[in-house]
């Protein structure tokens, strides 16, 4: 939820975001059949999410794996290799999470959103996934959600609260497609939306006691 920062809350919002580009984004592995390893077992992680992958994770690349990468490709026009080359890893990382990237979208669920009715919550996480495709945001679930000025639950210490089971529900639905948020870029309270700013942008609906808009 968008709010305005005090100096102490600006700065060591800026030392977070700091530390989380400093070091250099990795290049994107290619994993074919017979690929083993931690990365496969993140490519795994990914596919099954997604509902491509219905196997143990193993981080072996098999068959299956190969099936699952194929028809992640053929669904988002890719060519069709079954390899996952820089193209299909860049989809990927559009579309879905990892393991790492799940955790923290459920806590910026629960730090965010508990108490919300349900679609409330999905609808949350559905932002970041949505920020995750557009070139306005950061390119990473980590990026946005520590981006300063972004959300209140980071500034104020409650994202690190455990998230519970349901905060996990509803990043799940979230990344697996379902956005009862409307396409939504941003959400704030009305009742505590101090910023003129966030009240510009055009509104899409309200889910119990957010707006979500674009």
């Amino acid at each position: 939820m968008f709010k305005r920062k005090t100096g102490t809350t600006l700065l060591l919002t800026l030392l977070v975001a700091l530390l989380l580009t400093a070091a250099p984004a990795s290049a994107a592995p290619l994993l074919k059949q017979g690929s083993q390893g931690g990365d496969v077992w993140d490519l795994q992680y990914r596919l099954q999410v997604l509902g491509y992958y219905q196997q143990p994770l193993d981080g072996i690349f098999g068959p299956h794996t190969r099936q699952a990468v194929m028809q992640f490709q053929r669904n988002y026009g890719l060519a069709v290799d079954g390899i996952a080359g820089r193209q299909t890893w860049r989809m990927l990382k559009q579309v879905s999470v990892n393991r790492e990237e799940m955790v923290l979208l459920a806590r910026l669920v629960h730090a965010e959103a508990r108490g919300e009715p349900y679609v409330g919550q999905v609808a949350v996480a559905a932002v970041v996934m949505n920020r995750l495709q557009s070139p306005q945001f950061p390119h990473t679930v980590k990026g946005i959600i520590f981006e300063p000025y972004a959300f209140t639950a980071v500034d104020d210490g409650q994202f690190w609260l455990a998230p519970d089971q349901t905060a996990y529900r509803a990043a799940y639905d979230a990344v697996r497609g379902w956005d009862p948020s409307g396409g939504a870029l941003y959400y704030f309270n009305p009742a505590a939306a101090t910023s003129r700013w966030i009240w510009s942008r055009p509104q899409i609906k309200q889910i119990g006691q957010h707006i979500f808009a674009r």
